[in-house]
C-alpha cells in the first residue's frame, strides 16, 4: 500500500516536471509540506486508532472494538473538514511567511488549495490504510491503493497532457485518487461485511479517543515535524541554491518517500500484530515478531542504501534530465541522503513498536527527535559550519543520533512489555 502511494506521488512529479516545468515542480515541493502537515491527522487516527482497536480485539472485546473504530473514523472526518477549510483560507499567508518567491507563489497557492479541498479524503485514506489491517482486510486496502494509483496516473495523463490544465490538473487528479481510496471504505464498513469491524451506533467516548490520539502521537509528530523540516529545507535551499535547490530537494523527497515507504509499510502492517499479542499477553510471539523484524529491517536497510546510491543518476535524469546542472545537483543530494536508509528502518520501527504497546509518549519522543529536533538542528548548523553542500547530510546525521535514542528506550522497556 505504502509503496503504491509513493509511486503515484512520483508519477505526479514526473508529469509536472516534464509537462509544466521545473518552476512548477519547485512550487509543488514548496507547498507540499503544508499539505502533509494537515494530512498527518490521518496517520495519527489510523495508526493510533489501529493500536487501540487491535489491542481491544486481542482482549476478546469485539463490541468495544467496533465502537472505538466508529468513533475514530468520525473524528478523523470532522477534523479533516475543519483543517481543509482553515488551510484554504490561510494558505497564501503561510506561503508568504515561508519565504515564497514571486515566481513560486501563484503556482504554490493554486496547487495547495485544490489539494486542501480533498484533504478530508486524504485523512480518511491514511486512516483506513491501517484500520483495514486491524479489520483483517489488508488485501482490500491493497486493491484500494491500486485503484487510487491507477486513477491518479490516468487522470494525470488526461488533465495534464490532453487537457493541458497544468498544475490544477495534477492536483485534481491526485485529489480524485484520494477520494477513491478514502470514500470506498466508508461504504464498505457502513454495510454488513465479512471483516472484524463495521460502523455501529455510538456516542463519542473521550477517554479512549484521547488514548488513540496519544497512541498515534508519534505518527502525527512525524508528519508535523517532517513538514516543518521540509519548510526549513526549502527556506535554506532558496538561500543557498535558489529555485534549483528546492527542485532538487523535491526529487530527493519523492524518491525517498518511495524507498522509505517500505519501512513505513512494515510499520503500518506490523503495529496491529504487536498490539494484538500485547493485548493477549502473548510474550513468546512478541519476542518472535521482534527478532524477525530486526533481521528484515537490517537487510532491507543495507539493500535500499546500496540501490539508492547506484540509481542516483538515472533517477535524477528521469525527473530533471532536461537541465544538466539540476540533474547533477539532484544526483549528489540523493547519493548523500541514501546513506540514511541504512538506519531509517530501525528508528521508524522503534517508534511504531511503542505505538503498538499503547505508549504514545515514548513513541512520539522517538519520532520527534528523529524527524524534527536532530534534523532541524542539522539543517541550520551543518551549512553554517561546513558550507552549503553539507545541508544534504542533515538526514544522515539525524538518523544516527536518533538510533541511540531508540536503542535506549527499546532496552529500557524490554522487561515491561516482554518483546525482548
Amino acid at each position: 500500500m505504502m509503496i503504491l502511494t509513493s509511486v503515484y506521488t512520483m508519477v505526479d512529479a514526473l508529469f509536472i516536471s516534464h509537462y509544466v516545468g521545473d518552476i512548477a515542480l519547485a512550487a509543488v515541493n514548496f507547498v507540499f509540506p503544508v499539505i502533509m502537515l494537515l494530512g498527518g491527522l490521518g496517520f495519527m487516527f489510523g495508526t493510533g486508532g489501529t493500536a487501540l482497536v487491535a489491542k481491544t480485539l486481542g482482549q476478546g472485546d469485539s463490541p468495544h472494538a467496533k465502537r472505538y473504530f466508529t468513533q475514530i473514523v468520525l473524528l478523523a472526518l470532522v477534523l479533516g473538514v475543519a483543517m481543509a477549510v482553515m488551510g484554504i483560507i490561510w494558505l497564501p499567508q503561510v506561503c508568504l511567511w515561508l519565504g515564497g518567491t514571486p515566481e513560486l507563489l501563484p503556482d504554490a497557492v493554486l496547487y495547495g488549495r485544490i489539494m486542501l479541498a480533498f484533504l478530508p479524503c486524504c485523512v480518511l485514506q491514511y486512516s483506513f490504510q491501517s484500520l483495514l489491517v486491524a479489520a483483517e482486510k489488508p488485501k482490500l486496502a491493497f486493491w484500494l491503493s491500486v485503484a487510487g494509483g491507477v486513477t491518479n496516473i490516468a487522470l494525470d495523463f488526461v488533465f495534464v497532457v490532453l487537457f493541458e490544465w497544468g498544475l490544477a490538473g495534477a492536483a485534481v487528479a491526485t485529489g480524485m485518487s484520494q477520494a477513491v481510496a478514502g470514500l470506498v471504505p466508508l461504504v464498505y464498513f457502513w454495510l454488513p461485511n465479512s471483516s472484524l469491524l463495521r460502523f455501529v451506533r455510538s456516542r463519542v467516548e473521550w477517554r479512549p479517543m484521547a488514548q488513540a490520539c496519544c497512541n498515534g502521537a508519534s505518527e502525527l509528530v512525524t508528519g508535523v515535524s517532517a513538514s516543518f523540516v521540509g519548510m526549513l529545507y526549502n527556506y535554506r535551499l532558496l538561500q543557498y541554491f535558489g529555485e534549483d535547490g528546492v527542485a532538487a530537494w523535491g526529487v530527493v523527497m519523492y524518491v525517498a518517500f518511495l524507498f522509505g515507504s517500505i519501512f513505513f509499510g512494515f510499520d503500518v502492517g506490523s503495529t496491529p500484530l504487536f498490539a494484538y499479542h500485547h493485548g493477549a499477553e502473548n510474550h513468546a510471539e512478541l519476542r518472535n515478531l521482534f527478532r524477525k523484524s530486526l533481521l528484515l529491517l537490517g537487510l532491507a536497510g543495507l539493500f535500499l542504501a546500496t540501490a539508492a546510491i547506484a540509481l542516483a543518476y538515472p533517477i535524477a535524469y528521469l525527473f530533471v534530465g532536461y537541465n544538466a546542472a539540476l540533474t547533477e545537483l539532484a544526483r549528489h543530494a540523493f547519493c548523500v541522503f541514501a546513506l540514511s536508509f541504512a538506519l531509517q528502518g530501525y528508528n521508524i520501527f522503534a517508534s511504531g513498536l511503542f505505538t503498538a504497546m499503547n505508549n504514545g509518549l515514548i513513541s512520539a519522543g522517538i519520532a520527534f527527535v528523529r524527524t524534527f529536533a536532530f534534523q532541524a538542528t542539522a539543517v541550520m548548523l551543518l551549512p553554517w559550519l561546513f558550507g552549503a553542500p553539507a545541508i544534504w547530510w542533515s538526514a544522515v546525521a539525524a538518523e544516527v543520533l536518533a538510533l541511540f535514542v531508540a536503542l535506549y528506550f527499546v532496552l529500557a522497556y524490554r522487561k515491561r512489555y516482554g518483546y525482548l
